[in-house]
This record gives structure tokens, sequence and C-alpha cells, in this order.
């Protein structure tokens, strides 16, 4: 802002000494000497056309035609200034007491092309009127000019053109501007329309000291901006460079519509994730782009988040920020489980992912929850810390309460080159029901246990990551309950009923590959037989093929018999059929090995032969054989 006024007061000398020294000449005289002047002041070349016409009293009045102001000369060939005409009025009866009280000016159409080149020098800075000592205010050298104060500045239709070194331009516009500053007070209000992207940005503000801040000074300030139902209010002091300090409150009920009017692009952002966003905090902005925020209160959706954080606005922001929070719901984070909005028939989602969010800053962000919904998990107390840098994302669990127990890893998204998501997890001590029933839709088994996954998949969708999945993992529970069926009924007497389970142990391990989990080695202990598992779970596709073998165990009242149950089909409606050929493999390897111990057995009767404890029994019968052998074919040869 300080810019306008080192203009403002430039071009108010000018028009002023025009018109107290030369009301008598001709215009175009008249338009000649106040262009000569701004010339003199600035050291920029000064273009009136149409000449000037005055006015006597009791307001001193000159309006111009077309108005152009040259730029600096390693700036480009457009002007620095140029306005379809400028109007302004000075109080006679205030001049002849030795003050300058312009009581306005009015610029219609201007435009103002401002730049940096690339040792941070601003094409607004005027060699010549900082060689005399006018600082961006009206006057000549040293202290003759006569005091200087504006009751009212209208800019109608302005338009600003920025650029720093190198970059590409920001055009702000049209703009229509008031700073109203009545005589004999410090105070001044200032209110502009700006129109951008087809949206109205309404501002408002109260200077509670004008004369200091033009001077560089820090002053009260209070101020508010509205963009259709957003708003941003400031209550503090600043500086006219920049500097700032005070309370910062912001609402926006619709953050994509604010981020399109601002010229952000489209962001859909997740329920939760601040499609409605608030914010409450004390705040400290300096011109290098740093802001500090504490005692914050951010509100995103139902999501309400308190704290402290740091800053850095670039191209890319840099936050650092310590957080904490209640129970955040980001289950709208986890996306739809259905590609057209049908069951679980219908698979993973196949809408595209926009992964942009990734890249919206780099930083560090610490937080203490007392819980986390993400739609598919819950944890309770979570201690998390998430990083990003360069479009990747790393969130560690340090620890996290989950399913009554305790889960640590952490969770990698990486944006830079397409999507990829990778996990290391172990969970300790957790309720396997909570587990079950919200990672698969399972409620039939309970127990305490403990788990660990690793695991990789990449995609544009949810569909593609899971049918890309990679990885390995294990389970184990300790004694539990199987609701729903009694397995003991049913393998003593075929009783398909109702009842509970108790098991003693299950264990599992596995590996993933192409969105395919296969498992060789589930195996279930009850009391009285076992269940052994094998196969596959099909994660991408959403389907099973998969083998559960029951073995009862060996007794005075079973022979070790096994019933092979198939379960195949979608998850959704999966299908369970006996498994015959593993029954009569199973049966014919038990007989095998049955077969094997009888012919071992005899052989050893016939050696007269005994199986010390430890001893292998088929090297000991081997032994024995080759002995025998010998001693035959010694008594083949004619010896002893």
């Amino acid at each position: 802002m300080k810019w306008i006024f080192r203009i403002i007061g430039i071009v108010v000398a000018a028009a002023a000494l025009a018109v107290v020294g030369v009301l008598f000449l001709p215009s175009e005289r008249i338009a000649q000497i106040a262009a000569d002047q701004i010339e003199a002041q600035t050291g920029r070349a000064v273009r009136i056309e149409g000449g000037v016409r005055v006015s006597l009293w009791p307001v001193l009045g000159a309006e111009t035609g077309p108005v152009t102001l040259a730029n600096a000369d390693w700036a480009g060939a457009e002007p620095l200034l140029r306005a379809d005409g400028l109007a302004i009025g000075v109080d006679a009866r205030a001049l002849i007491g030795g003050t300058m009280r312009v009581t306005r000016i009015v610029a219609r159409q201007p435009v103002l092309n401002l730049t940096t080149r690339a040792d941070g020098l601003g094409n607004w800075v005027f060699a010549n009127a900082a060689a005399a000592g006018t600082g961006g205010t009206a006057g000549t050298e040293g202290n003759a000019a006569a005091p200087v104060t504006l009751d009212r500045l209208e800019l109608t239709g302005a338009r600003l053109f920025y650029s720093d070194a190198g970059a590409a331009p920001v055009t702000l516009g049209p703009l229509d501007l008031n700073l109203d500053w009545p005589q004999g007070q410090d105070a001044a209000d200032l209110t502009a329309r700006l129109s951008q992207n087809g949206a109205v940005i309404e501002l408002s503000a109260r200077i509670g000291a004008m004369q200091g801040l033009l001077a560089g000074k820090v002053v009260p300030l209070t101020a508010s901006a509205a963009v259709g139902k957003a708003r941003l209010g400031f209550d503090g002091r600043a500086s006219i460079a920049g500097d700032a300090a005070g309370r910062v409150t912001a609402e926006s009920p619709d953050t994509a519509a604010l981020m399109a009017a601002l010229g952000l692009g489209a962001v859909d952002l997740p329920k939760g994730a601040g499609r409605s966003a608030g914010l409450s905090a004390e705040a400290t902005f300096t011109t290098d782009g740093r802001l500090s925020l504490r005692d914050m209160t951010l509100v995103l959706d139902q999501n309400r988040i308190t704290g402290a954080a740091d800053v850095t606005l670039a191209a890319t922001p840099t936050v650092i920020a310590e957080l904490s929070a209640g129970a955040l719901d980001l289950s709208a984070l986890g996306g739809a489980g259905g590609s057209g909005g049908g069951g679980a028939e219908a698979g993973w989602s196949t809408a595209p992912i926009d992964a942009g969010a990734l890249g919206l800053f780099d930083g560090s962000v610490r937080l203490s929850a007392q819980g986390i919904d993400t739609g598919s998990i819950r944890l309770g107390p979570t201690e998390a810390s998430l990083t990003l840098e360069r479009s990747r994302a790393v969130l560690k669990l340090q620890p996290a309460t989950i399913f009554g127990g305790s889960l640590r890893g952490q969770l990698v998204a990486n944006g830079r080159k397409g999507l990829s998501l990778r996990g290391d997890l172990k969970a300790e001590n957790v309720d396997m029901t909570a587990l079950l029933r919200d990672l698969a839709g399972i409620e039939r088994l309970s127990g305490k246990g403990t788990a660990s996954v690793e695991f990789l998949g990449s995609g544009a969708s949810m569909d593609a990551i899971m049918r890309s999945l990679s990885g390995q993992g294990n389970l184990s529970v300790g004694r539990g309950v199987i609701s729903g069926i009694d397995l003991d009924k049913l393998f003593r007497s075929g009783a398909v009923t109702g009842g509970t389970t108790v098991f003693d142990s299950l264990t599992a391990s596995y590996r993933i590959e192409g969105g395919n989990l296969r498992n060789e080695d589930l195996l279930l202990l009850l009391s009285s037989f076992k269940v052994a598992g094998s196969g596959r779970i099909g994660i991408g596709a959403r389907d099973l093929d998969y083998l559960i073998t029951p073995t009862a165990f060996e007794g005075t009242d079973s022979a070790g018999l096994q019933v092979p149950m198939r379960v195949t089909g979608p998850w959704s409606n999966p299908r369970f059929r006996p498994d015959l050929d593993a029954a009569s493999k199973a049966r014919l390897e038990e007989q095998k090995d049955k077969l094997e111990q009888r012919a071992k057995e005899k052989l050893q009767e016939k050696l007269n032969l005994t199986i010390e404890d430890g001893q292998n029994a088929e090297e000991a019968i081997k032994d024995r054989l080759e002995d025998e052998a010998a001693k035959q074919l010694k008594k083949l040869l004619g010896g002893n």
C-alpha cells in the first residue's frame, strides 16, 4: 500500500503547484507545467492529454484528460501508471494559511503495472523523490514543503498488474476504492470492492493513526473482508510495509467456492477436511512471509482442533504445527466402497482419487486426539505425527489405541508419480471382534490377538490400489470363542446347530501378491480337534477360494476323521461345499503313513531290533541290515 501513497503524494504536489501558481495560463501550458513537476519529482516521463481544467473558489480544482507515468527503464515498455483522467481538489482557505489540504483525488480507470527486479527493487521506487527527501509524501526538498492532508481518495475501475522478477504476473481488478481521512482526525477509513475471477471481494478497514502509518510506523488497525459468505477479520496493529499482529477470525461456509474465487483452483475437499472451515487465533505476520498462529482454534466441518502453528508462505507453503483434538471424524476420507453406488457386490470404488491435497504444503504436524474415525477403522486416544515433503506424506502412530489394544507403525502416501500407499503396522492385544467386524464384516469370532501387516499398493483409484497390493503379515489369537456354531457337536453328531465354540488358539501367516492374500498355515486348536486352512483371499476381486480342513484328534473313539470344506465365490455370497478330492488325498496320505509304520514294526520284529529313545528307526534298521548282510557275505567267503 505504501507505493499508492508515494505516487499520490507526488501527483498531489505537482497538481497543486499547477493549480496555485498558474491559474491564468492556457490549459495546455498548465498541463505541461504539472507534467514537468511530476517528472522532476519522479525522474519519469509524464504525459497529460487534453489539458487541465481549473476551478478557483472555495476549492481549487484541476481535472485532466488521460495521464501516463513512465516505468523504470529496466521494467519494460508499459507505463507504471495510466489513467483515463485525474481530478484533484485543494482547500483554498487552508492553502492561504500555509496548509496543503487536499479535499479529493479521483482517478478514473487507473492501471498500475508493478514489478520487482532480481535484487528486490520495485519499479515504484523513484530515485529522484528519495534523493529529495520526500519519502512518498508531497513536498519539495528539505522542510520547505507545506504539510499535506488528504480528505478523500477515490479510485474507480482500477486494475493492478504485479509480478516478482521472473514470475508470472498477478492481475487484480477492477477495483473501486475510497479512503476517507477527515481533516483534524488521525484515524482514516478505507473501503474497497474488488471483482476477481467472477467473485466480488468486499474490504473495509479502520486505520487508527494514518499519519503514523504513512511514516512507516506500526499503528492500530481493524479490518474485515468478505467473499460471498466467507468472512475474514483482523483486530490488532500493522505497518504499511505489511507487518501485522493481532486477533484473526475467519469463516468459510464453502471452501471450494472461496478457493475458486481467489484463483486457487477447484479443490473438492472431503467432509471433515474443511468443506466448511473456521479459524480464530492470535496471529503475527512479517513481510518476509512468516505467519505465526497461537491460541488457535480451527474448525473443519464437524472437527475442532486447537494448538499452535508456524507457516512460511511460498510457492509451496511450509507448516509446522502442534495440535490437539477431541474425537475427529475423518470417515469421508476413506471414500465410497462401490463404483456405482451399489452394495458389496459392486466392488471397490473406481472413481479417480485426487492426490492433489498431498502437495498443498510441506512440513510436519503433531496431533494428539481423543479418537479418530477413518471410516473403516476407529482409533481411540492417539498420538500421531504427519510429515509432508514434495507430495509425499508419512503418518506415524506412536501409539494409537485401536480395538481395545495398541497400534504402532506408519502409513505412507506418495503422490509424486501417480499415487501409491504403503503401510507397516503392528497391533497388539486387540479385540478381534471389533477388528474383524470393522475390517471384514465378521462378527462371530472374539478374543484378544496380535497382528502385523506390511503392504504396498498403487493406482489412480481404490479399485486399482487393492488389485495391486503386495506384502505380508501374520495373526495370532489366544483363547477365544466362535459364536453361532458348535463345532464340537458338529463333529461328534453331525448336528449343525447354533451355540458357541471355545478354541484354545488361532494362528496364521500370509503373503500378498497382485491383490491376492495367500495363506497356507491357518491353525485353529480346540479341545478335541483342530482346523487347518489354506488358500486364496482375493482382496482386489473381493472373492474367495479357500480350503478349511477340520480334523478330529485321534483317540479311543476317533481315528482322526477329516472333512475338508472349500469356500468359493464373492465375499458378499460365498459358497461352502465338501471337498471330496482333498478328503481322499488326506485319507490316502494317512493310510500310507500307517502302512509304512506297520512295515517298520514288522521288520524290527523280524530283525529282533530294539529302537532306543532318540534313535532314528530308519537308520537303525538300515544299520542292522548292513550288519546282517556283512555276516552272510563273510560266511559265503569262508570267514568266521
